[in-house]
């Protein structure tokens, strides 16, 4: 049919609906048959399960590069390995929020797995925003930069402090608007005793949607920075989110582990940011995108390397 090969965003609208068909099976299994009943999840099958959505996100860069080609196919990786290493300090604030109000372990996944559908909705909306914006206004490009380079620093300065949950002012206007259960009995979110309640696992999704837009903020403008192709940049963003939660659940235990790490996102932020003023002082049309993908891989796992000798046990 000829409508799915119309061009939308730039990109055949066969292409969107594939991605989209893949997103809304691996949910439907996710929820339907992996998880179709709450039960706490070790690290073995979050290690699992982390391994697949990775090699999944992987596998989609075979499709990129049949479709888009080899350049397209390098900067979809950059971006998709940005992207997951962004999402670890997302790691740390989740779990800040889980502790903050006593989720336990068996529900939370039921929280995360509604977070990541707010996620895919959020992130389409301020991707599809930023897409119009740098085609109408190049200039928007470098606005991001320098606010990425701006974060970066930022994030440098402020690496030791740690984020104040019960004490932020979403949460204090959130408890003011709704009727809040004292504890966590069951999966629900709402629950009528005998007035509607919204549970303590409503307040902690909000929180975490929340935190997602914030990181939003710093993360799809540096997938700009990368690319300005709208597929690229979705596809990326999802692939690295649909894999949060599986992390999540593998790092929670070992998250003072990646102490350090913080120092090397803030590090890959300025380097992201300042690829296109370099570029412009170097004459280049644009950063070569297999070094920014070197440079993306030896911070981040410079940033492993440190945390991991710095807070290992000495004997």
């Amino acid at each position: 049919m000829e409508i799915l090969v119309t061009l939308f965003l730039g990109t055949p609208l066969w292409m969107w609906l594939s991605f989209l068909a893949i997103v809304v099976t691996l949910m439907a299994l996710d929820l339907g048959v992996l998880h179709k009943g709450s039960h706490e999840i070790g690290v073995r099958e979050s290690l699992t399960l982390s391994a697949v959505y990775i090699s999944l996100g992987l596998a989609f860069s075979g499709f990129i590069w049949w479709q888009m080609g080899a350049e397209a196919t390098v900067a979809y990786l950059t971006a998709f390995v940005v992207e997951k290493t962004l999402s670890m300090d997302n790691v740390f604030v989740i779990a800040l929020i889980f502790s903050a109000f006593a989720v336990p372990r068996v529900y939370q996944h039921r929280v995360l797995f509604w977070g990541i559908l707010g996620v895919i909705v959020l992130r389409g909306l301020m991707i599809g925003l930023g897409a119009a914006l740098v085609a109408q206004y190049h200039w928007v490009l470098y606005v991001f930069a320098a606010f990425l380079v701006a974060t970066g620093l930022k994030m440098l300065v402020s690496a030791d402090k740690e984020h104040d949950v019960e004490g932020s002012l979403p949460l204090r206007l959130m408890r003011r608007m709704f009727r809040v259960t004292d504890t966590i009995d069951s999966s629900a979110f709402f629950v009528r005793n005998p007035v509607l309640q919204v549970t303590p696992l409503f307040l902690a999704l909000m929180m975490i949607e929340l935190a997602d837009l914030l990181f939003a903020v710093d993360s799809v403008p540096a997938v700009f920075a990368i690319t300005t192709d709208p597929f690229l940049v979705y596809t990326s963003n999802i692939f690295a989110v649909l894999g949060l939660r599986a992390l999540y659940f593998a790092l929670s235990a070992i998250l003072h582990r990646f102490a350090y790490l913080k120092y090397a996102l803030s590090a890959l932020l300025v380097f992201i940011g300042s690829k296109i003023f370099i570029a412009d002082l170097m004459g280049w049309d644009k950063f070569p995108a297999s070094l920014s993908l070197g440079v993306t891989l030896g911070l981040l796992a410079a940033g492993v390397a440190v945390s991991l000798w710095k807070t290992r046990v000495q004997v």
